[in-house]
Parts: structure tokens; sequence; C-alpha cells
């Protein structure tokens, strides 16, 4: 049994069809029903049936996938074993985090890091999505929530503060009727963000009038005259024709936490990376010290 079959055939188990495991890999659809028919062929027997829901396991198949998801662990420990060991500052290094954090906090960390290394190349996958670091989604990953995965290596960066936007008009429209301006928020999938609950409270009976994963359409729709919305102060400070509007009481801020495999330990092009991250970023009472700390 290849590593190159095994890894398609968890591909089809987590994508429910060819098609989309096709997709996922980058290779064709006849090569995906190829190389399945090969592992059937060894197995002697079919390993998935087709339902009107998608492709399943058969019992045969369910019987190899806990060898299936074995080799496939060992695989990406030998993958991110030897990028951990890779010496030569070069490469692509791959950064999960939010757009507006990666557009208006990491953009500074990412320029100085090819100023100062041409070779490597950062690659950011801007989603609010938790990728796998284990599986080597990302190489490092910025979050607003501690990682919960076994065998990474986190801290706590820095605090991000927050404040209530709108355009000039917006503002005295709210000035004059507070409850005839719109609310711009997440959408129903990041409600429990202290952010939405505060606008929520504070604006009971204004209504919704746009959500949007992305804090930086939020404060696009801001600009058209939407509403208001609550934006990380990098982000609203930086869009011309926003302005912050004071209140009363005190906006939540949030943590960011920064996170890797162990076993990219000693990728020198992370660590490079995170050593600007932290001179440039990181809040004073969580800067690592110039000898390094456990974190790296």
């Amino acid at each position: 049994m290849e590593w190159s079959d095994v890894r398609i055939f968890l591909a089809v188990i987590r994508k429910g069809s060819f098609g989309e495991a096709a997709r996922s890999l980058g290779v064709s659809h006849p090569t995906v029903g190829r190389r399945i028919k090969v592992l059937e062929d060894e197995a002697q027997q079919p390993l998935f049936r087709r339902t009107r829901e998608g492709l399943v396991l058969t019992d045969a198949g369910d019987a190899v996938l806990n060898l299936a998801e074995s080799m496939e662990n060992s695989a990406l420990a030998l993958e991110r074993r030897l990028a951990g060991n890779h010496q030569r500052l070069e490469g692509i290094l791959r950064i999960s985090c939010a757009e507006w954090f990666a557009g208006y906090v990491l953009a500074p960390v990412l320029a100085e890091l090819t100023r100062r290394h041409p070779a490597v190349v950062p690659e950011i996958i801007a989603s609010y999505r938790l990728l796998n670091l284990s599986r080597r989604d990302a190489d490092v990953a910025f979050r607003l929530v501690p990682f919960t995965e076994p065998d990474i290596v986190q801290r706590r960066l820095m605090s991000i503060s927050y404040g209530l936007y709108g355009t000039p008009e917006t503002a005295q429209t709210m000035h004059n009727d507070q409850a005839s301006v719109g609310l711009i928020l997440m959408n129903s999938a990041q409600s429990h963000f202290p952010d939405v609950t505060w606008l929520l409270e504070r604006f009971p009976h204004s209504r919704r009038v746009f959500t949007s994963t992305s804090r930086a359409v939020q404060a696009q729709m801001c600009l058209q005259g939407m509403g208001v919305a609550v934006l990380p102060l990098p982000l609203g400070d930086a869009v011309s024709g926003l302005q912050r509007i004071q209140t009363e009481d005190k906006l939540p801020s949030r943590e960011i936490w920064v996170g890797y495999h162990e076993d990219l330990r000693h990728m020198d092009r992370l660590r490079a990376m995170l050593d600007i991250a932290d001179t440039l970023l990181a809040d004073p009472a969580t800067r690592a010290p110039c000898t390094r700390g456990s974190f790296y």
C-alpha cells in the first residue's frame, strides 16, 4: 500500500466524492478513480459504496481507515521534521490569520522578513477557519483564541483594541436618533464574539443591516454609510472616511495567540518571522527574552 494511494483514499472519505477529492489534491478525477481501484484490488473487495448522500465506507474500508490515518500521521510527522530541520532561510512560509490582521497588523513584519531574507516567501492563508497545523495546512497561525490541538507550541503575542466606527454622517445620525442607525456585525457563527455582544447590548433598538465574517468587508460597508461597526483599531483607523465614535463604556479587547507544531521548532524561516513579530508587535509583558525561551 503506497502513501500516495492512501492519501487519495483519505481525501475521498473527507470530501465525500471522487470529484471533490480530486479538486482538493490537485489531480484529475480519473486519477482518483484509478488509485482507489488499485487499493480495492489489493483488498480484494470494495472500500466504498455509493449512497444518495455520497460515498461511504464499506466494512472493509472502515477496517483500513485507522491504518490509513496512522500512515498519514507518520508521513506528516516526517514532512514536518524535515521542514523543521531545513537550515537555509529560503522557501515558502505558510501563515494562517484573519485578512484584517494580515493587512493591517502583520504586513510590516512580513515586509521586514523579506527585506532581511529575500529568499523567504510568506504565503498568507486569509481565513477565519481554524486550520489544522498538525496536517501542515499552515506552518504558523495567529488566532483570537488559544490552540487546543496537541503538540502545538503557543503563546499570547499581543492585545488588540477595538472601537466603534462610522462615517461622520452616520455618527451625526446616531447622535440624533440612536435607534435609526444600522448595525454591521459578524455572522451567526461568530455571534458569540464579545464585540458582537457589546454592540447588540449598546444598541438594543437598532436593526442589523449587514453581517460578514470579514472585518475588511464590514469596514467597507460602514464606509458606504450602512451603519456602525466594531472594528479592530489598526483596521478602522486606517480606513479613510471612517471615524472612531466615542462611547461611554470601553469596548472589549481581544488577545492574539500565535502557535505552530512543535516539529517546526527549528525551522529557521519560521523563527526569523517570529523574532520580527516579537520585536514589532508583542506586548512588553509577553515579549520573549533575547535568549530563546520555551516558545522557540
